[in-house]
């Protein structure tokens, strides 16, 4: 079988229980901001109302999309550009609420920002690993650490 450059689907090592985790969180967290009619003060404070709104939604369908690449039976291609589609709107969204605490809340929000502000960045990380993954795979070269 010819090198693709992309993972094998069938694979358990592709649910990694961090990452599955994390996207869980983000639909429960949106589904109860949603059903609470309530939201952290820090995102009151900083963002507009349909902006609380999308971002809310950013969360359920980021999370809903990512769980359903991390089960995706199919094609590798398309479960990680559905992977990257969902960690591309996670990674907004935690990268907006990184932002309003800072903003809100300053020093005072350090912890909560940089466990948040953590999430954020390891969605943007594995975005670009994904899109370095589907660059090489393009190209038809095996990534650098197989090549002799």
């Amino acid at each position: 079988m010819p090198y693709t450059g992309l993972p094998d689907p069938s694979r358990r090592e592709r649910q990694h229980p961090f990452q599955v985790l994390f996207l869980v969180a983000c639909v429960t967290v949106g589904v109860v901001l949603i059903a609470s009619g309530t939201r952290p003060r820090s995102v009151e404070t900083a963002m507009p109302a349909l902006i609380q709104a999308v971002w809310e939604i950013m969360l359920i369908a980021g999370g809903i999309t990512g769980l359903v690449a991390t089960g995706w039976r199919g094609s590798p291609a398309t479960a990680l550009a559905v992977e990257l589609g969902a960690l591309a709107i996670l990674g907004s969204a935690t990268t907006m609420y990184a932002i309003a605490l800072v903003a809100v809340s300053g020093v005072a929000a350090a912890a909560a920002a940089t466990f948040v502000g953590a999430f954020s960045t390891a969605a943007w990380w594995r975005v670009a690993q994904i899109v370095r993954v589907a660059r090489r795979a393009g190209s038809g070269r095996p990534p650098p650490s197989t090549v002799a």
